[in-house]
């Protein structure tokens, strides 16, 4: 059998993961049952939300258990099969872990994938995996966006970001990205359409608050978050009536205490509202969107931009990158060596 390495969680972080976290171990591969199949994954998909797994703490999936590999979406080969539904050679894509071999069933988290619907097969963790769905039913579903409106993306230049504001755009909408540094900011209006960038660095809460003001004088619309702390608070002071707040994401808090929030009030005075987004709701509906994007990415309506680190003992230092804002594009780690 195959000898399957693994990055494993053997620490809880305390703030922001470091190499004594984990373990990088070698184990056999088992021997497959009727109706399982061994997926070889060629790349895992890096995302924040692989942070809060970590955590001992309630959410919509269990914690990591301490000696269990990282849990991540991976896209791979099928290697062996005693599973009809997954033969030998077909691609597959699900929720998986980082390691070189996934054990997997019919009726689990995988799904067949196929390589010729797509440009490149990463694409399956990019925009038309978990990250283009959920910038699709988050932004389409949570946010309802009608043409004219003003969207605020935080997180921007980021994986769902970038998305966001070019469906938005397709939707009929001005969009304001919220970026880091003046790079990330040009990119928003040069490769992804947004109609004003704002570079949140060295800005006090005033001076985030009235360049969110300028950049949307008209006020703000729909509020897509990905960051929160300051950023969040800051634009709810420019939220419109009936003005919308998706919450998809609050990565500057995920590695640190919570900032508490001073303008929650205008949820009141504006009559808003404020929904988190999870993109398990959404599952019976992936059949719905994932052609749409697709589609999108094939003829160049969607610009999807990926950062592809190589070797699973990278594992660490491009998982950080998410946090170090160092990535261009979707966070991907190229596992396997072939």
């Amino acid at each position: 059998m195959p000898i399957n390495r693994r990055f494993t969680l053997v620490r809880r972080p305390d703030g922001m993961p470091v190499a004594n976290d984990f373990r990088l171990v070698a184990e056999p591969t088992p021997a497959l049952e009727e109706g399982q199949f061994l997926l070889r994954n060629h790349y895992a998909s890096l995302d924040p939300a692989i942070r809060g797994w970590m955590d001992d703490a309630p959410s919509y999936l269990p914690p990591i258990r301490l000696g269990d590999p990282v849990r991540a979406t991976t896209v791979g080969v099928v290697a062996e099969s005693r599973s009809d539904a997954f033969p030998v050679g077909s691609w597959a894509s699900g929720l998986n872990a980082i390691e070189d071999y996934s054990l997997g069933a019919a009726g689990g988290f995988t799904s067949p994938v196929d390589p010729d619907a797509v440009s490149s097969v990463t694409h399956y963790l990019s925009a038309v995996g978990a990250i283009g769905l959920t910038a699709y039913f988050a932004l389409l579903e949570v946010g309802r966006p009608a043409a004219g409106e003003t969207v605020l993306v935080s997180g921007a230049a980021g994986a769902v970001g970038s998305l966001v504001g070019q469906i938005a755009k397709l939707r009929g909408c001005r969009t304001v990205g919220i970026a880091g540094g003046p790079e990330k900011c040009a990119r928003l209006i040069r490769n992804y359409g947004y109609d004003a960038a704002i570079d949140y660095r060295g800005k006090s809460p005033d001076a985030l608050d009235a360049a969110i003001r300028a950049a949307a004088p008209g006020g703000v619309d729909i509020q897509f978050e990905n960051v929160g702390g300051a950023i969040l608070d800051a634009g709810l002071l420019s939220l419109n009536p009936k003005g919308r707040v998706v919450l998809c994401g609050l990565i500057s808090q995920y590695n640190s205490d919570p900032i508490p929030l001073s303008n929650i009030w205008r949820l009141i005075v504006q009559g808003a509202r404020m929904e988190g987004f999870i993109l398990t709701q959404f599952i019976p509906r992936f059949g719905e969107a994932i052609p749409e994007l697709a589609a999108w990415v094939k003829d160049g309506t969607l610009r999807v931009d990926e950062h592809v680190d190589t070797g699973i003992d990278n594992a660490l230092p491009a998982f950080l990158r998410l946090f170090e804002g160092s990535n261009e594009g979707k966070m991907i780690l190229k596992i396997a060596e072939d």
